[in-house]
């Protein structure tokens, strides 16, 4: 096996503790930047200070030199400072993503985007989503993240097996995930999943809706809830609990790459809709500020639906949604 489920903490704050030592972290590197750049701002204080006072000293030794000497120190020191100035410059513009989240385009057109630097590929699928006696057409995105060199997890299987398994190309499917049991999240759970020989995940409470669209027969393997964990290849993956949309709705974030797959407990600018309705709009915004805005800010929300976004991204929307 190349899965292993995580017994839950007693506390149930497995998944709460990765976000905060990665906070924790982060604010640790920020504060070891911040001390390096007082200490350089106190040591070019102290030089330009030790600069001035000997020319004063040689000023009053010579007096008919000082007038060209004061010169000569305001020529140098303003020439530092435009070289200070073009070093700060540069500083800032490095500091400056050098290219924009891959998953981050408005498209709707079915295809695959990726792999991005941290090994995730989207597959973008159409559909139809029945949702309360209507039809809806919904594009949708399937998430493939690289478990190691040999074997990826597959996220939230859509409307085309054939397309995530030629995406999955000759890797191995370690795991099938769903963050919930409506189609769109386990439509080609059970094609993916037997042509890999991989197990599927699901939360026990999604049982009900799995069955009524893949029958008794076929049953995910591992149930998941929320603050528990998985261990897949050499991802470590914290299961949240994000009921709202539906009882048993989780998220899979992974601290290391700084990324959380919401299923469609939030999309970008919005919590998300099932059909053209909220299911239970005031547990769903709870999940929504309490398990994925409470996560680092810079982490990545790669959603069912729609662009990629960022924890603090929606951290600003969040007041006019409540």
């Amino acid at each position: 096996m190349f899965w292993k489920r995580k017994s839950k903490k007693q506390d149930g704050q497995e998944a709460t503790d990765s976000a905060a030592e990665a906070a924790a972290e982060h604010e640790e590197t920020a504060s070891a930047g911040g001390d390096g750049a007082a200490e350089d701002g106190r040591e070019d204080a102290a030089g330009a200070a030790e600069a001035s006072a000997e020319a004063a000293d040689d000023a009053a030794a010579e007096p008919g030199r000082a007038k060209d000497e004061d010169d000569e120190v305001s020529a140098e020191r303003d020439e530092k400072a435009e070289k200070a100035g073009a070093v700060d410059g540069e500083a800032d513009e490095a500091r400056e993503p050098e290219t924009a989240d891959v998953f981050a385009d408005e498209g709707e057109e079915a295809g695959v985007t990726g792999p991005d630097d941290d090994g995730i590929t989207r597959v973008r699928t159409a559909g139809t989503f029945e949702f309360d006696g209507e039809e809806y057409e919904v594009v949708s995105n399937t998430w493939i993240i690289d478990a190691d060199d040999e074997g990826v997890v597959v996220i939230d299987p859509g409307h085309d097996a054939e397309a995530i398994l030629e995406a999955v190309g000759e890797r191995e499917v370690y795991l099938v995930a769903c963050t919930n049991a409506y189609s769109p999240h386990i439509e080609s759970a059970i094609k993916v999943a037997e042509e890999a020989e991989a197990p599927i995940a699901l939360h026990p409470r999604e049982m009900r809706a799995w069955r009524r669209h893949h029958g008794a027969e076929h049953r995910p393997e591992i149930e998941v809830e929320g603050q528990g964990a998985l261990d897949i290849g050499k991802l470590h993956i914290d299961v949240l609990a994000l009921p709202g949309t539906s009882p048993g709705t989780v998220g899979y974030y992974v601290s290391e790459r700084g990324v959380v797959f919401s299923g469609d407990t939030l999309r970008k600018g919005e919590p998300g809709m099932v059909g053209n309705t909220y299911i239970d709009y005031t547990t769903q915004l709870a999940s929504i500020g309490e398990a994925l805005l409470s996560l680092p800010p810079d982490t990545r929300i790669l959603p069912d639906r729609g662009p990629a976004t960022t924890a603090a991204a929606e951290g600003k929307n969040f007041d006019s949604w409540v």
